[in-house]
């Protein structure tokens, strides 16, 4: 297998200018909008660099998403530079890690505001279940490559641990207390179409992410009514893909609260309209950390989340998920 200079083909830069429709009603860019820029580049960069072989073509799809971190809030009207690096590859899978920094075209201010860490796998063009092999890049030290390596290795098991409770259903409650989970549950209903699809006729990462972080959002939004924002995104499991015509429901519910954040689980159920016998499963999860804001932008404290507790145990969510079937990457 050949190996390609990581500088001259593994970094790429993408750039928006953020409009009214990307923001909440005070003018903080969704985080769901910035998710959707970061997979894209991420994208674009896993599907350019595993065609730099000859053999089948194919095209980057998204397996998991590490932390995000929010490091500051993007305004409309500020443009943003999405910055994406190829930093790993093993087999079977390319590591890209993306940098988010804002610029203030008035004032030429920049703030790096967001950072996260993906996994792609390249798919066939001529056949979705095949697994296409990465080519390697070139690391600038043996230091670099087994750190790289250890990343890899961690998010595996992680995968591997995170299977137990992809069954498990989030059930509605009538009459709520407010301040208790069954309040601030959210859920959204989306039906798949070919604008949400890659080649291959299966969603975007990025379009399932963007949904999570506005059911986290909603979800937040109910038990504090205030203005709230993403802090951060732990990994995102994508454990099964979601196919052009699934209707998804997305749904959130607070798992964790501190003075001044919300822990909310999110999950993805697909449910197949043409192939209805094969039943709906469960395709991703993740857990969002938001914050609630005053009208400066400052961090407000968090109303306590009401936690009814069974037994000895109380209702901290257990969190799990499974690797993408037949993908041992």
């Amino acid at each position: 297998m050949s190996i390609f200079n990581a500088q001259a083909t593994a970094s790429i830069q993408i750039c928006r200018i953020m409009r009214p429709d990307d923001a909440n009603i005070v003018g903080n860019v969704h985080g769901g909008t910035i998710l959707k820029m970061i997979e894209e580049a991420g994208c674009i960069i896993g599907t350019r660099h595993c065609n730099t072989q000859n053999g089948d073509r194919c095209v980057a799809a998204l397996a998991r998403v590490e932390r995000t971190d929010f490091l500051h809030p993007v305004f409309i009207g500020e443009v943003a530079h999405v910055s994406a690096e190829i930093t790993y590859t093993s087999k079977h899978s390319v590591e890209v890690q993306v940098n988010v920094l804002s610029e203030n075209i008035v004032t030429g201010a920049k703030k790096l505001t967001n950072k996260a860490t993906l996994w792609y796998v390249p798919l066939s063009l001529q056949n979705v279940a095949k697994i296409i092999e990465v080519p390697l890049i070139e690391y600038s030290s043996p230091e670099q490559e087994e750190a790289g390596k250890k990343r890899y290795e961690a998010q595996k098991l992680e995968r591997i641990e995170t299977k137990v409770r992809n069954g498990e259903i989030i059930m509605s409650v009538s009459l709520p207390e407010p301040y208790t989970v069954a309040f601030s549950q959210s859920s959204l209903i989306h039906l798949i179409g070919p604008s949400d699809c890659t080649l291959h006729g299966f969603v975007h990462g990025g379009v399932t992410m963007k949904l999570m972080d506005e059911v986290a959002g909603i979800v937040a939004a109910r038990h504090c009514k205030t203005n709230i924002v993403t802090a951060s995104v732990d990994a995102i499991n994508f454990h099964r893909k979601i196919k052009k015509g699934c209707v998804i429901t997305v749904s959130g519910r607070m798992t964790f609260t501190s003075n001044k954040s919300i822990e909310i689980e999110v999950f993805v159920d697909a449910d197949p309209l043409v192939e209805a016998e094969k039943g709906k499963y469960r395709a991703v999860t993740a857990f969002f950390t938001c914050i609630s804001l005053d009208k400066e932008n400052k961090p407000l404290l968090v109303p306590p989340l009401k936690v009814r507790v069974i037994g000895t145990g109380g209702v901290k969510a257990q969190r799990s998920g499974e690797s993408w079937d037949g993908w041992d990457y």
